[in-house]
């Protein structure tokens, strides 16, 4: 069943199901642009597991931990004093909590050689917000230096945009497509949820042509095979932080949608990464 959205469907913003649609998306964004590439390109999803360190709990108090000595006399009332330790209550200690984050890229190839030309990022929460937001910007720019392409797809509302020199246009979704020879610069997609998502072109190593991409195909296959349509929730609000007026308009184009099935309790899962 399609999604009732024209484009980017809101409701995937939601903790219980974006990480499964964030892998499901890359797959079928691998398969579409493996359709499209010369015979000596290859394209490989690359995955990566980070350990990353939670925010510790406020107002937690922690005791130093010690014992108390007790210098007694000597019972001959010389000058020999001899310490006894006594045994220190238990104190409560907290381990560092730390949460196992999969992140899975998508990398072209060239032939002979197998040359890295282009990395394709679908952005997860944890790459828009801090203390992580700052280790994808240090990967990007990395991979920028190497003089690969860079393509990155934000299909997420919430979060911090990716930084650039000037403010983003208008939009509820960008893509941004940096050329390894026109770095700084780069391209922008922007479109806002009432739209389509747009075609994008997907560079390739010189001369060859760019790959012309239709998102809105490879979101279309992601979201049936992913059978997200019988599982959202759209008997309540859009996830996504959209403005008030979109918003108003995500929940009635999901209302038929909502009358068709009952009541999910399966969006609120774990928090989004």
């Amino acid at each position: 069943m399609p999604s009732p959205f024209p484009g980017m469907d809101p409701y995937l913003e939601t903790p219980a199901y974006w990480r499964d649609f964030h892998i499901t998306f890359l797959n079928y964004w691998r398969e579409a642009i493996a359709d499209r590439l010369p015979g000596n390109y290859e394209a490989r999803l690359e995955e990566q597991f980070r350990l990353v360190e939670m925010p510790p709990e406020p107002n937690r108090v922690r005791v130093p931990d010690v014992s108390v000595l007790r210098r007694d006399p000597s019972p001959s009332g010389g000058g020999v004093a001899l310490a006894v330790a006594e045994a220190a209550e238990p104190i409560t200690l907290t381990h560092v909590d730390l949460v196992e984050v999969r992140e899975v890229r998508l990398e072209l190839f060239h032939n002979p050689g197998r040359t890295l030309v282009t990395v394709l990022e679908l952005l997860s929460p944890t790459n828009k917000r801090n203390p992580d937001r700052g280790e994808y910007l240090d990967k990007r720019y990395g991979l920028l230096r190497r003089r690969v392409h860079l393509v990155e797809l934000d299909l997420l509302v919430g979060g911090q945009r990716l930084p650039m020199l000037r403010p983003l246009p208008p939009g509820d979704y960008y893509a941004l497509v940096t050329r390894a020879e026109r770095f700084p610069d780069c391209d922008g997609y922007a479109w806002a949820v009432r739209q389509p998502l747009p075609p994008i072109r997907i560079p390739l190593r010189a001369p060859d042509p760019d790959v012309v991409l239709p998102l809105g195909e490879v979101f279309a296959t992601a979201y049936e095979r992913g059978r997200y349509a019988p599982v959202l929730d759209y008997h309540q609000p859009p996830p996504a932080p959209l403005r008030p007026e979109d918003s108003a308009w995500a929940a009635e184009v999901a209302r038929p949608r909502a009358a068709a099935a009952p009541p999910s309790d399966s969006a609120n899962g774990s928090s989004l990464q």
